[in-house]
């Protein structure tokens, strides 16, 4: 197993330890532990927008998703932010990746580089 998800694992153990070992719970305890994951990593601007998507998803009822929301989701990204205090967050400012500008498009990368340097291009311009 990798250190990924041994740390995935270690991180949901509190909700892997209230289930009854079936599958099914397995599943959704790790389901909820990944929800939480992310949220932990997002901006906390942006945490509530993606906390109301949840609610929606796991179709519970406001008093029962309050409930949940402090017993469950407030203490995971407590968690994570204590297992996990040097893991960067995402930047409230974040945008799209644009496309780089290749310097000569459409050349392979194992084809010689159109600069005449001699190497590959992928060794060359294509960095």
């Amino acid at each position: 197993m990798g250190i990924m998800a041994k740390s995935m694992i270690a991180y949901a153990q509190p909700l892997l330890d209230a289930t009854d070992g079936s599958p099914e719970q397995m599943q959704n305890a790790l389901s909820i532990a990944q929800m939480c994951w992310n949220l932990a990593l997002l901006p906390e601007t942006e945490q509530e927008e993606s906390i109301a998507v949840m609610q929606a998803a796991l179709k519970m009822e406001e008093a029962e998703f309050a409930d949940f929301r402090h017993s469950v989701i407030v203490p995971m990204i407590v968690r994570h932010h204590e297992m996990f205090p040097n893991m960067p967050r995402l930047d409230s400012q974040r945008t799209a990746s644009l496309p780089r500008e290749e310097k000569y498009p459409r050349t392979g990368r194992n084809a010689p580089c159109p600069c005449n340097s001699g190497k590959k291009y992928k060794r060359c311009c294509g960095r």
